[in-house]
């Protein structure tokens, strides 16, 4: 029995990594006055806010994404604008990277929320915004998308505090309950692995 030389052996699929490396948006002018910001979408980047998009922008220079997105809000896409002048790459928009929806009470001073909002229950949402469970949920429809048709192995995503730590959750396979209780600063860029 002679073997047949035609046959090729293919090896099964391995997952292959994704990349993402989240930048929260630089400091806002709310931010800097200490206002509940939401998706209210005109807030600009202070000077300050500017800085640390240039520095998130080059330290993302270093680790070569090959696509940019950006939540639509002014805040990152004015962090965005800085990533896409230091990568080459351009923006898209989209509005599954906003922050948390905090409906009526955008706007108003944070220090004054403390005894409003509950921040230990997920499913809390004040009125006309958006409980953490909804937006872990926006993030976990938004990324399995993303897995399913990746732009890029590498991917820069320009987005918010909350958003962040949803993304956080969805990949490490934790519900809206368990999210990291930790905001990254403004300007810094979180990767996260995940295995398409």
């Amino acid at each position: 029995m002679t073997a047949r030389s035609d046959l090729t052996y293919a090896p099964p699929a391995m997952p292959r990594p994704l990349t993402l490396l989240l930048v929260r948006h630089g400091q806002s002018e709310w931010n800097a006055a200490g206002l509940m910001q939401g998706q209210t979408a005109h807030v600009p980047l202070t000077d300050v806010g500017h800085e640390q998009a240039a520095a998130a922008a080059a330290e993302l220079t270093g680790l070569s994404p090959g696509a940019l997105l950006s939540s639509d809000l002014l805040r990152a896409v004015q962090t965005a604008e800085h990533c896409a002048r230091a990568t080459g790459l351009s923006i898209t928009t989209t509005a599954a990277l906003r922050e948390q929806g905090y409906g009526e009470l955008e706007g108003r001073p944070s220090r004054e929320l403390w005894d409003v909002v509950d921040w230990t229950d997920p499913h809390w949402a004040a009125p006309g915004g958006e409980s953490l469970a909804e937006v872990h949920g926006r993030v976990q429809a938004f990324l399995k998308d993303l897995c399913a048709e990746p732009p890029a192995d590498v991917i820069a995503l320009v987005t918010h505090g909350d958003t962040i730590r949803a993304a956080q959750a969805v990949v490490a396979g934790l519900g809206p309950d368990a999210m990291p209780v930790v905001t990254p600063h403004n300007g810094t860029v979180t990767r996260l692995e995940i295995l398409a």
